[in-house]
Parts: C-alpha cells; sequence; structure tokens
C-alpha cells in the first residue's frame, strides 16, 4: 500500500509517465541493508568492507553483468569510503536502507529505474532519488500509513498476546520501562489497547510521543510538552516526567536528568539502527537491542538441511582450493559457483541474506553489531529467558585461527569422490 500510494503520488503530482502505473509492487525484490549508488541509479548489496557483492547489482529490474560494475567503479568493485553512506546511512553518493518501511522506496526506485531504461528514455536519476523519496515520504507526512492500521488492526498488528506477556513479566519483577516513540499518540493509544489492553499505560513508568529521534538523542534543544487526556498539549513546565502521563517531544539530556537512567543499567530496544540505537551505543552506554523482523526467516533457512549441506560444502570446497591452488583444479571452482548460487537463493533470488555476502559479513551486519548488544526477530523472544540471564557474546575464529571445515575434514567423516581425489593428487 506504500508503494502504490507512493508511485500514484509520482504520476498525478510530479507528472510522470503513466506507464509506470502498470509496475506492480513486488513482495521479494528487495531486502534490508541495500545501498542505493544515487547517481548511477543502482542498488546492490556490499560486504563489511566496502565491496560489492557482484550478481546482486540492479539497473531497474535486471542485474547489472559483473564487467559492467567493475567498469563503472573504476576498474574494482570496491566503493570507496568517502562514498559509502554515512553516520546515518545517507552519503553524498550512497543511500543505505536500513528500515522496513525502506523496502517499498527500493521497489518503486528499482520500478522507475526500469521504465525509462527499458523505454530509452533519458533521465536524471539524481532526480528521480529525490522524486521516489518525497513521494515515499508523503506517505509518512499525511498519514496514510497511520490510518490504514488503525481501520485495521487485526490485519496489521502481530504478537499482541506475546506483547503483554513481555511488559507484564517485566513490570512485575520490578523493572522500570519507558517507550520513546515517533507516533502521535492516538495511534500509540489505540494499538498498545488492542495488543496489551486498556490499561497499557500502567506497564510504563514514562511514555513519549512524536519525539522525533533521532534528533531526540542528539539534540538538547526542545523541551518536553505534557498532554491531557484528549491529547491536547498542555502549557506548564516539566519538571519531572511522572507515571500516567503522556510527554511529547523532548530529548534525551533533559529524559537522563529527570529520570536518572544512565548507563549500562538501561536495555534500549529499537527496529532502526541509526534512529533508534547508535547515538544511544555510542555516545550514551545504554545497552541496545535490535529487533529484526527477517531473522525468523533468516534463522528458518540456516537451520535446513538443504542450507547445512551446501555450506559444509561450500566451506570444504574453498579451503581445498586455498590449500592446493598450486595444481591446476578447474572442477572445484564449477562446483563453487553453484553452491554459492544455491545459498544465496535460498534467503533472496536476487540479493540473498542480509546478514551476509558469498564469505563477509554485509555493511548491515557491520552496523548491526557495532550499535547493538543483541539483536532478536522479535521482542517477545525474551520469554525464552529467566530475567537474571547473562548473554556472553561467542567466540568467533580469527583469521590465523584453524576454521572448522579442517577438523571435518581431519576426522573422516566426509567421504566423497571430489574429496578422495583431491587426497590423492596431495
Amino acid at each position: 500500500m506504500i508503494y502504490n500510494t507512493a508511485r500514484d503520488f509520482l504520476v498525478k503530482h510530479y507528472k510522470y509517465p503513466e506507464g509506470i502505473s502498470k509496475y506492480d509492487y513486488i513482495p521479494n525484490f528487495a531486502a534490508r541493508g541495500l545501498h542505493y549508488d544515487i547517481q548511477k541509479g543502482l542498488l546492490m548489496k556490499i560486504d563489511a568492507f566496502h565491496y560489492i557483492q557482484l550478481g546482486t547489482v540492479y539497473r531497474g529490474l535486471k542485474t547489472v553483468p559483473d564487467d559492467e560494475v567493475l567498469e563503472l567503479y573504476g576498474g574494482t568493485h570496491h566503493v570507496p569510503l568517502q562514498e559509502v553512506s554515512g553516520f546515518y546511512g545517507k552519503g553524498p553518493m550512497m543511500k543505505q536502507f536500513m528500515d522496513v518501511f525502506s523496502i517499498p522506496e527500493m521497489t518503486l526506485l528499482a520500478a522507475a529505474n526500469d521504465y525509462f531504461n527499458s523505454n530509452d528514455i533519458e533521465y536524471d536519476p539524481g532526480h528521480l532519488y529525490k522524486d521516489v523519496s518525497d513521494a515515499i515520504g508523503m506517505v509518512h507526512i499525511k498519514g496514510y500509513m497511520y490510518k490504514w492500521i488503525m481501520q485495521d488492526l487485526e490485519k496489521y498488528i502481530l504478537r499482541g498476546d506475546e506483547t503483554y506477556a513481555v511488559l507484564h513479566r517485566l513490570a512485575s519483577h520490578g523493572k522500570k520501562l519507558f517507550l520513546i516513540t515517533n507516533s502521535p499518540f492516538s495511534f500509540v493509544d489505540k494499538g498498545m489497547k488492542y495488543m496489551v489492553g486498556k490499561d497499557w499505560r500502567d506497564f510504563f513508568d514514562v511514555v513519549i510521543v512524536q519525539a522525533d529521534k533521532p534528533h531526540f538523542f542528539n539534540n538538547c534543544g526542545k523541551p518536553f510538552r505534557r498532554l491531557d487526556g484528549n491529547g491536547d498539549l498542555q502549557w506548564d513546565k516539566i519538571k519531572s516526567l511522572d507515571k500516567g502521563q503522556i510527554y511529547k517531544q523532548g530529548n534525551l539530556f533533559d529524559f537522563l536528568r529527570l529520570t536518572g537512567w544512565r548507563g549500562s543499567k538501561v536495555l534500549y530496544f529499537g527496529d532502526h539502527l541509526y534512529s533508534d540505537l547508535a547515538d544511544l551505543m555510542l555516545r550514551h552506554g545504554w545497552r541496545t537491542g535490535a529487533i529484526v523482523p527477517e531473522l525468523e526467516v533468516e534463522t528458518r533457512v540456516v537451520n535446513t538441511e538443504q542450507y547445512a549441506q551446501s555450506l559444509t560444502w561450500l566451506q570444504a570446497l574453498t579451503g581445498l582450493l586455498e590449500r592446493m591452488q598450486t595444481y591446476e583444479l578447474p572442477s572445484a571452482l564449477s562446483f563453487i559457483f553453484p553452491l554459492r548460487a544455491v545459498t544465496k537463493n535460498l534467503f533472496n533470488p536476487h540479493f540473498g541474506s542480509i546478514f551476509r555476502t558469498c564469505h563477509n559479513p554485509t555493511f548491515f551486519s557491520r552496523r548491526l553489531c557495532r550499535f547493538s548488544d543483541l539483536y532478536m526477530a522479535s521482542i517477545s523472544c525474551l520469554l525464552n529467558y529467566d530475567l537474571s540471564y547473562t548473554f556472553y557474546p561467542r567466540r568467533t575464529p580469527l583469521q590465523h585461527e584453524a576454521p572448522l571445515w579442517m577438523d571435518q575434514l581431519c576426522t573422516g567423516c566426509m567421504k566423497t569422490p571430489f574429496l578422495e581425489e583431491m587426497a590423492h593428487i596431495r
């Protein structure tokens, strides 16, 4: 619905060609965390080290051949630091799409680019990017999304019972709970009543709406305003943040001063790495938890037998190639490329996993680990753990440490004609 509304806005208000209206939304085309080259009109996946994953570069709805990608980026598929998106995911050359709502924006960019390219119509990709961004913005500014959800809460809101269970468990064990949201009170109130019940505000010690994140976290200029029971602004000076009241705007500096909640004793959950978590982690020392809904599907894929077998083969073959590269082994390469395609397509046939390229973490994954202590598919995942549970970081092998596939080969568990051939050559 976001896509359709923004697409129609492009055609009616920006006078884009009517032919763009024939492009329907493609649900599984884009993936979160992708980068968009504003001047070249290319959508792509970039890894943690600023390398473009070849095979995931799209001009419109069509992939760009690898040799053309190399030519466009100066003979390499590396994007220089100054061109990659900045701290908040926006740069002069690249924009990184980090939230769930950016998926229809990426799809609309791809559709509009595809129309112009398919019909040999000359256009400026920079203008197109701005127009699409403005059209998507109008959906939010005019409140269309809030209206759609409030008209059919049952269709759009999931895990209501689990949300209640999490809040009840935390509050009943003496935890101080607070809510900071950019949404208006009317929307929050109706949604929370549906999920948690009419007394949902009893769970929270502080409720702040229309906070204007991320500016809430880094700008001390906006004071708190109190809302009355009808949602109207009051004019009294805010000297404390009291339970049962609703506050609007404000800033984190006043929030810290009025509550005294500081440092690593605070755990804040959000679904946008930049707007919700980055400043809190890096500047204020809070613990942060990232909500990544895609994790539910990705975890399901990772636990399939097909993925496990493909990944084990891929790691083993890559390791053998590395150790025996002085020999001519073209047959090994012919195994590896199809396996890479298989593991990629299990997640998304266009861009693969949002967490990995062929070998490296994605740029999204790098920012996720930098700005969050924990990440999970839903806050209801906390129900699986005791409130005194401690999460310890897992040890990951460094480049100079022996990879796990070597242990598997040494035990002799994997017997195949190809591996026997490798052993014979050695």
